[in-house]
C-alpha cells in the first residue's frame, strides 16, 4: 500500500502542488476525462515539464478510493536537479567530474544499489530519462540506504539531449555494453567522464550508444554472461576511483 504522504489528488490540488514547486515524479490522469479543469492542468504539466500518463480510473482507484476527480500525482521523495545547473557548478568548483547515466534501469532495488554505489564512489550526480526509468519515490529512497538523500538525480527529459549536452560540456562519455571493443580497465577515466549503464532487459539504446566515445565490456567466464546491472556499475565505478586515485587524484565529494 502506498503512503498517503506520497500521493495528492484531485485537479485543483495537484495544480496548486506543482504551481508551488513540489516535486511530481508521475501525473495520473483518467484515460477519458475531460473539462475545462483539465486544460489547465494540462498547460501548468506542459511549464514544468511534469511527466503525465492516460491511465484507466481503475488504476487510480487502486491508489486512492477519495474524491480524486479522476487525477493523482506521484510525489518524488527527492528534489529532481536540472543537468544545465550541476554541471557548471562541478566544474566552477575545480572538481573533476563523474557522472553515472541510467538507460532504462527500471527495477527499484537495482536502482537502489546503484545509488548506493554512487554516493560511496563520489559520484556528482546520477542522470535518469523522465520516462522508461525507476521512480524515485521512497521505496528507492530505502533501498539505497538512504543514499538518495546526498547524490544529486538530474532527471532529463530527453536522454540523447542529456548525453550530447554532456559531451559537449568535455565529458568523455563511456558506455558499458557486452558488445564493447575494449575490456574496461583499458579505457581513461581519469578525466571528466559520464558512465553510461543500460537497462536489464535491452541494453543502452541504439541512440544513446551513438553517442559514446568508448563501449567496455567486463569479461565474463560463466555460463550465463549477465551480470546484474548493479553489480556491473559497481565494478566500472570503482575502476574510475582505482584510475583516479593511481593518478593523484583526489576523490569527489558532495558534501
Amino acid at each position: 500500500m502506498i503512503d498517503k504522504s506520497q500521493y495528492i489528488f484531485g485537479i485543483r490540488a495537484v495544480i496548486e502542488a506543482i504551481e508551488a514547486g513540489k516535486q511530481v515524479d508521475k501525473l495520473l490522469v483518467k484515460r477519458d476525462l475531460s473539462s475545462d479543469q483539465l486544460k489547465e492542468l494540462q498547460e501548468v504539466v506542459r511549464l514544468h515539464g511534469v511527466p503525465m500518463q492516460r491511465v484507466p480510473v481503475e488504476r487510480i482507484n487502486r491508489i486512492t478510493r477519495a474524491n480524486h476527480q479522476g487525477v493523482l500525482a506521484m510525489m518524488a521523495a527527492v528534489t529532481y536537479y536540472k543537468l544545465e545547473d550541476v554541471v557548471p557548478m562541478l566544474y566552477d568548483d575545480g572538481l573533476n567530474p563523474f557522472m553515472v547515466v541510467l538507460d532504462g534501469v527500471t527495477d527499484v532495488r537495482n536502482f537502489g544499489a546503484i545509488a548506493r554505489t554512487c554516493e560511496c564512489a563520489g559520484v556528482n550526480a546520477l542522470v535518469i530519462p523522465e520516462r522508461n526509468s525507476v521512480t524515485v519515490n521512497a521505496d528507492a529512497v530505502k533501498t539505497s540506504a538512504g543514499a538518495l538523500n546526498h547524490l544529486p538525480v538530474c532527471r532529463e527529459r530527453n536522454l540523447v539531449t542529456a548525453v550530447s549536452y554532456l559531451r559537449d560540456c568535455g565529458f568523455k562519455i563511456v558506455g558499458a555494453t557486452e558488445k564493447g571493443s575494449i575490456n574496461y580497465t583499458q579505457a581513461d577515466f581519469t578525466s571528466p567522464v559520464a558512465l553510461v549503464m543500460g537497462g536489464e532487459d535491452k541494453g543502452i539504446s541504439t541512440d544513446v550508444l551513438k553517442l559514446c566515445d568508448t563501449l567496455v565490456a567486463i569479461p565474463e567466464f560463466g555460463n550465463i554472461h549477465s551480470l546484474n546491472v548493479s553489480v556491473a556499475a559497481g565494478i566500472l565505478m570503482y575502476e574510475v576511483v582505482r584510475q583516479r586515485l593511481n593518478d593523484g587524484q583526489t576523490a569527489n565529494s558532495h558534501n
